[in-house]
């Protein structure tokens, strides 16, 4: 209290000696109230504002676009654009799924598929009686992404174990780009690549 005593004689002190007339000094104390409450005003709105939270936008990354030819036995054969997590099972029906008679157990439905691949879906043969039975080892060169493993073993050198894990390899991998791919299959070197060469094709 003391302390706000003196400070208030001081001020009383210094404003009954200012050598303004009276009409100054009631401008000056309008002035000084004036701006007292204004900076009270000020600070009271800047307490009572919220600061709002900046707007966050959600950035999407498209996923790339893969091409895939989807062939034999479904529905619409041809060219499909999927996307790049795309698996078999999707490419198959992009082409109106697969048709009637169709084997897919030759194919690994849940491989996530590569850009440029064809995926062919087998036919199943049935004989008089309605039984699945193997299909005729084709004349010429043979189809190494459609062969069976019955068809890959009769080439010389293949045997049941060799054309086992290339028909795993196709499942895993998908199609062969090329007949020299068929060297990343365990078994086949350069030895027996070179003596099937030329009895194998894509």
């Amino acid at each position: 209290m003391e302390q706000i005593r003196s400070a208030y004689e001081s001020l009383s002190q210094w404003w009954f000696e200012l050598h303004f007339s009276r009409n100054q000094k009631r401008a000056l104390a309008v002035i000084a109230v004036t701006v007292l409450l204004l900076s009270v005003f000020v600070v009271a709105r800047g307490n009572t504002q919220s600061t709002a939270a900046p707007e966050i936008i959600p950035v999407t990354i498209a996923e790339p676009e893969i091409f895939v030819d989807v062939t034999g036995a479904v529905n619409n054969p041809g060219v499909y654009t999927l996307s790049g997590k795309s698996r078999v099972i999707d490419a198959i029906k992009a082409a109106g799924d697969s048709a009637p008679g169709a084997d897919l157990s030759t194919i690994n439905l849940a491989r996530m598929l590569n850009d440029g691949e064809q995926i062919y879906v087998d036919s199943m043969v049935l004989n008089s009686s309605g039984k699945r039975v193997s299909k005729k080892t084709p004349t010429g060169p043979i189809n190494i992404n459609r062969a069976t493993a019955r068809q890959l073993d009769a080439l010389d050198g293949i045997g049941p174990v060799i054309a086992a894990r290339i028909v795993e390899y196709r499942k895993v991998n998908g199609s062969f780009l090329s007949v020299d791919d068929l060297q990343k299959v365990s078994g086949i070197g350069a030895a027996k690549f070179a003596q099937i060469k030329s009895k194998v094709r894509i």
